[in-house]
């Protein structure tokens, strides 16, 4: 029962005394983030757990977390979002533990990258089903709970990827584009009933998107990609470098989740920033030309 605080009240009328048991709801609120177990996902969860929220941290191997299991108001739970089952349930736990959810962060995500021709179709459909169909699915799922208490925030990690794209990235901006207009015409749904759709737009930020959550493929056979494949694993290094740190967008998202606004989208980190001011004062050509440049393409 520890989603619920309970007070007892003593009220003596002579030498009879009543005892009240009065339920006091919680004034926490509690956030639902898939992909928890680094990264973005998990910064995130310290940083709302940090301001006095609950927190519902999911990732597929909770067995490994150890600093989320260690902090107060937090509970680890098993999510693959290619697993529906375990969609359901960590919804369900969630709900039991805390008594309720007031945000869902749809985090969990990775980069294909690569010429699209060394690509099985397989790693396509992996792309496509972790970042777009998973987040549909969790949001799915999700969104009777926020119906039904007639309130709700459904975030979603995109990128500036949703907006522009670099070489090599026909997988990954796909699904970015993609979350973008899921976003964009599920507001019109939520909103129906008093929810609320935000997009998160991260740059470069400096997690373990270039290790782990980076799934690069090339086939040195298809000669025609390879120089353009070379010029490209010789700048990612450099875009990283310049990154931005985490708690940029954690800050940015717990805006999102906090200022009571009915804006779509959030911008995190000074490149996210720069490539949307360029693309609306000189637009996509200037961007696709600039990138060229930068590539050296």
């Amino acid at each position: 029962m520890n989603h619920r605080l309970y007070s007892i009240v003593a009220c003596s009328i002579g030498r009879v005394y009543v005892c009240h048991i009065i339920k006091i709801s919680s004034m926490r609120k509690t956030i639902f983030i898939t992909g928890a177990s680094t990264g973005i996902g998990k910064e995130t969860a310290k940083f709302f757990q940090s301001n006095g929220w609950n927190v519902i941290a999911t990732m597929r191997n909770p067995e490994n977390e150890t600093e989320l299991n260690g902090l107060e108001n937090v509970f680890v739970t098993k999510l693959d979002v290619l697993d529906l089952e375990s969609i359901n349930q960590a919804i369900s736990k969630g709900i039991e533990k805390f008594g309720g959810i007031e945000v869902l962060l749809n985090n969990a995500g990775y980069g294909a990258y690569g010429p699209l021709e060394s690509f099985p179709r397989e790693k396509i459909l992996r792309q496509f089903n972790t970042n777009v169909i998973g987040l549909l699915d969790v949001t799915r799922a999700i969104l009777p709970h926020f119906r039904e208490n007639k309130k709700g925030i459904v975030m979603n990690v995109s990128s500036m990827g949703g907006k522009m794209t670099f070489p090599l990235g026909s997988l990954y901006h796909g699904t970015k584009f993609a979350v973008e207009g899921i976003s964009e015409s599920l507001r019109y749904e939520v909103e129906q009933f008093g929810g609320k759709v935000k997009i998160i737009e991260p740059g470069a930020i400096a997690t373990d998107f270039a290790g782990r959550s980076f799934d690069f493929n090339n086939d040195e056979k298809l000669s025609a990609y390879q120089n353009i494949v070379g010029k490209i694993m010789n700048v990612f290094p450099q875009m990283i470098k310049n990154a931005s740190s985490t708690n940029v967008v954690t800050e940015v998202i717990y805006e999102a989740a906090t200022d009571g606004k009915n804006r779509l989208r959030y911008m995190a980190g000074k490149d996210a920033k720069m490539y949307n001011l360029l693309n609306k004062l000189l637009g996509y050509g200037f961007i696709f030309k600039m990138n060229r440049k930068f590539f050296k393409l």
